[in-house]
């Protein structure tokens, strides 16, 4: 089995850290690259953020097999589920499943809802989408590659729940960058 963070205290701290500033800057990449040996499905930035949100108490969904499913199992503790529904976390390294599908928490319990990681091709900011939203001054530019055609229209529908809805990190390598289910995004013209 590989291993996980080199520094168990200092890579998960490097790791929450890079997320929690992902989340509170939504759109501004973050590097975490703290895991240096990954099975070859697992983006560094990707693993790590699924290493510090699960545990054992927490179900995840990941499209992964062989030795990243593995991998994922034996460094998380938690339990995987077949159904993306059902889990608090999920990992997706090929095809998004559809927001919609996933928990969106609910009116009492809003914070209770399902946080994708996605893996996409790549992150940059500068050009892309226009987001606004809390955690953003005026306006911030984000392209991401390699999501569904219909992924603008799929989070402007996750968003109209609020304050419920799927909060996402999406990952490139060892880049991140959040988009809380607060944030608009509409498209760059």
């Amino acid at each position: 089995m590989r291993p996980a963070f080199n520094d168990p205290v200092f890579g998960a701290q490097e790791s929450f850290r890079a997320l929690m500033e992902a989340m509170a800057r939504p759109g501004r990449i973050q590097r975490c690259d703290v895991l240096p040996d990954l099975p070859e499905a697992l983006a560094p930035s990707a693993a790590a953020a699924l290493l510090t949100l699960a545990d054992a108490e927490t179900a995840v969904w990941t499209d992964a097999t062989g030795e990243a499913r593995e991998w994922i199992a034996f460094h998380t503790g938690a339990p995987l589920v077949a159904d993306a529904s059902k889990a608090q976390f999920l990992l997706a390294t090929g095809t998004m499943p559809a927001l919609a599908t996933l928990d969106a928490g609910s009116d009492e319990t809003p914070q209770d809802s399902a946080t994708l990681i996605l893996q996409c091709e790549t992150l940059a900011e500068g050009a892309g989408w226009r987001l606004s939203g809390p955690g953003i001054e005026h306006e911030h530019r984000l392209g991401a590659a390699g999501l569904p055609a219909d992924f603008t229209a799929q989070w402007a529908a996750n968003r109209q729940g609020f304050p419920c809805g799927v909060d996402l990190v999406l990952c490139a390598g060892a880049r991140l960058a959040a988009l809380p289910r607060s944030t608009r995004i509409e498209e760059a013209g």
